[in-house]
């Protein structure tokens, strides 16, 4: 057995002992606890005046010892017994309460819930000291989140047998079929969507509805979405503890793998929340930077991503294994010598310098590109968008290319250019380029900037417009919003309203005269007519030195 946990303040040294004694006794399996400890238990907490439990591992070995106050107990870190969706945690928690106090709280059976133990127990006792009372609840497969347990009629203390073993593999052997049904009708990653959010309810929505979209294309199976509205963002766990804890309930009771949040999280919130929960935390940033990864196929495109989830991790990479401060300097070292972490950090940093070289050459070679396209004299069109607007279709449809084009967001990372010959004999450069998105991770921005670069050699950029989307208008925004950061404001931009077999003719029309585009179905090649009628006499203005 472990050493006492918790207040042992003002105990004599013979009620220590006992306590210790009582970490050395065993209990029937088939037994919640038996008669003679219980009895012990409570003649001891009403000595005492403070709650004592018992942490029991299904062989009936007592793991841990507690003591509490008067009205509380508290349960240590368990972060050393198994944990799994279709596992419970092995341990069997049991404490005394006085009898004019009631039963199970509604902290037992959060800590029931939130720790996924196999049972939770309570001793109720008389004034004079003995039990009264054994109140139990264990956790109910596919009961409803908001009650995820089951509270058992109390039985007396002197007849604790109920076959605790049986029922305890009973309710695991539940818990493997619901993961095994799971598995059937779902692949990948199952995942929780929280937004914490303290302006509009309305955008907070909007905001959610793409980080769904979000994990769509990552292959993230989103099985629930939560949100809270808060006047002030908690510096810790970003939404309160309480809410924090019925998430995680709920993660572990619909089999969640993942918790994504909308808002970016510092790397001490996503500590404290992976701690709490003891699920897989990561933010709407780590969520695009993963997704990136995923589409990343040029070597350019690698390198650019790796880096900005290098630049991304390296404020977070942490350690809780005591083992990684050891001392690794070598025979003759003098100091604490430099820590695994510290190692992790350094090479962190090394790899960020190679691909920063790295990306300077692929810099050097876009610009040698650049000039030699200049030298030829022929005008460059740039599809600029926000992600999953139709960019690449419009790219096949007019120069008949094979781009990939997918319905999810960030389909293209790479830019992919393609000569165009308009009906007049003039020919132009015209670029798909990457998806813009809402609040653009800052480590993308960095990583990406050769590829933005590509923008500013463009003499024309073609703005496509979603208008089947409902927040078009914010996307709007969003795409400009990044030009006038890359000081691309300048260049004159023909705006595409694209997708309008998805609306009614006067939602069209009425769009096409709030926001002055060409109104397109980038699928349809014959409604693009009148864009490539704007483009040719759009780039004819245009003139480049040795140019005919």
């Amino acid at each position: 057995m472990k050493e006492i946990f918790g207040n042992l303040l003002g105990l004599k040294a013979s009620q220590i002992k006992r306590l210790e004694n009582l970490g050395r006794r065993r209990i029937p399996t088939q037994a919640i606890v038996s008669y003679e400890l219980c009895r012990d238990l409570s003649r001891l907490s009403t000595e005492i005046g403070r709650q004592v439990g018992l942490l029991v591992e299904r062989s009936g070995k007592i793991a841990q010892v507690l003591v509490g106050g008067v009205d509380r107990i508290m349960i240590p870190d368990l972060r050393e017994y198994r944990l799994a969706p279709d596992r419970l945690r092995g341990l069997r928690c049991i404490h005394t309460r006085a009898d004019d106090m009631g039963g199970l709280t509604q902290d037992d059976l959060t800590d029931l819930s939130l720790l996924r133990l196999d049972l939770m127990a309570v001793i109720t006792m008389h004034p004079d000291g003995s039990p009264a009372q054994i109140h139990y609840a264990h956790i109910l497969p596919g009961a409803s989140e908001s009650a995820p347990y089951r509270i058992m009629p109390p039985i007396p203390p002197f007849r604790p047998e109920i076959d605790c073993l049986g029922l305890i593999q009973a309710l695991e052997a539940e818990l493997a079929r619901q993961k095994v049904e799971e598995k059937d009708d779902a692949s990948g990653e199952r995942a929780l969507l929280v937004s914490v959010f303290t302006g509009g309810r309305k955008a907070a929505m909007a905001s959610l509805d793409e980080l769904k979209e979000l994990a769509h294309t990552a292959n993230i199976r989103t099985i629930d979405t939560v949100l809270q509205q808060r006047k002030k963002a908690d510096p810790r766990f970003l939404m309160g503890s309480g809410k924090l804890d019925e998430l995680a309930i709920l993660a572990l009771h619909r089999g969640a793998s993942l918790i994504v949040f909308d808002q970016e999280l510092n790397p001490s919130q996503i500590r404290s929340i992976a701690d709490r929960t003891e699920i897989k935390v990561i933010d709407r940033t780590q969520l695009i930077l993963d997704i990136f990864a995923q589409r990343a196929k040029s070597r350019e495109g690698k390198l650019q991503v790796e880096l900005a989830q290098l630049k991304y991790i390296l404020p977070r990479l942490v350690t809780k294994d005591t083992a990684m401060s050891r001392l690794t300097g070598g025979i003759g070292g003098r100091g604490p010598g430099e820590t695994r972490l510290e190692i992790n950090r350094r090479r962190a940093r090394e790899r960020i310098r190679r691909l920063e070289q790295a990306l300077k050459t692929v810099q050097k070679n876009r610009d040698q590109q650049r000039r030699r396209r200049s030298r030829m004299g022929l005008p460059v069109i740039s599809i600029i968008g926000y992600t999953n607007a139709g960019k690449s279709t419009l790219l096949n449809q007019l120069t008949q290319s094979r781009v990939l084009a997918e319905n999810k967001l960030f389909a293209t990372l790479d830019p992919s250019s393609r000569r165009l010959r308009f009906p007049r004999d003039i020919d132009v450069i015209i670029t798909d380029t990457v998806g813009f998105i809402r609040d653009l991770p800052k480590e993308l921005m960095a990583a990406f900037k050769a590829t933005l670069e590509e923008l500013d050699n463009a003499d024309l950029f073609v703005h496509m417009i979603d208008i089947s989307n409902p927040r078009h208008p914010e996307q709007i925004h969003s795409v400009e919003t990044i030009l006038d950061e890359l000081n691309l404001g300048s260049i004159p931009v023909i705006r595409v309203l694209n997708k309008i077999d998805r609306v009614d003719p006067d939602t069209r029309d009425m769009l096409v005269k709030r926001l002055g585009g060409i109104a397109v179905s980038a699928i349809s090649r014959p409604s693009l007519k009148p864009l490539s009628e704007r483009l040719q006499a759009a780039v004819e203005h245009i003139t480049y030195p040795g140019s005919p």
